[in-house]
C-alpha cells in the first residue's frame, strides 16, 4: 500500500548540510519511491512509498539529524490503481498449489562400534 508520510524537522542547530542529510537518511530506507521538502521554510520532508515504516524514519532523523515530529501518514491512491484494479479478470478457475514441507519423523543415528585392537 502506497503512503505518504509527512515529518517537521528543525534546522535551527547550525548545521549546513542537515537538509541533505535529512533526505539521505530518508531515501536509504526500504519502499521509498520520493523524498521532497515542503513548507514555508522547507521544513517538512514529504517521504512518498509503498510500506514505508514512519516510525523507524523518524527515529533515524532524530538521531542523526536533531528534532523530528510525525505530521501525518496517509494512504496515497492513484486513478490508474482503481483502473488496474476494475479491469482485472476473475481468478475463480484458477486454484494455487501448495507442497507440503519435508518433516523427517525419526533421526536416523549410526552406533557407535568399539575398535578391537589385537
Amino acid at each position: 500500500m502506497k503512503q505518504k508520510v509527512v515529518i517537521r524537522i528543525t534546522l535551527n542547530n547550525g548545521k549546513k548540510n542537515a537538509r541533505s542529510k535529512a533526505m539521505q537518511i530518508a531515501v536509504g530506507l526500504q519502499g521509498v519511491e520520493s523524498v521532497s521538502l515542503q513548507g514555508e521554510d522547507s521544513s517538512q520532508i514529504v517521504v512518498v512509498g509503498d510500506n514505508i515504516d514512519s516510525v523507524i524514519l523518524t527515529s533515524l532523523l532524530r538521531k542523526k539529524v536533531g528534532f523530528a515530529e510525525l505530521m501525518s501518514v496517509s494512504p496515497v491512491s492513484t486513478e490508474g490503481e482503481k483502473a488496474k484494479q476494475e479491469n482485472k479478470p476473475s481468478e475463480f478457475g484458477i486454484q494455487s498449489m501448495v507442497w507440503p514441507t519435508y518433516q523427517p519423523g525419526v533421526p536416523f543415528y549410526q552406533p557407535i562400534v568399539p575398535y578391537h585392537y589385537a
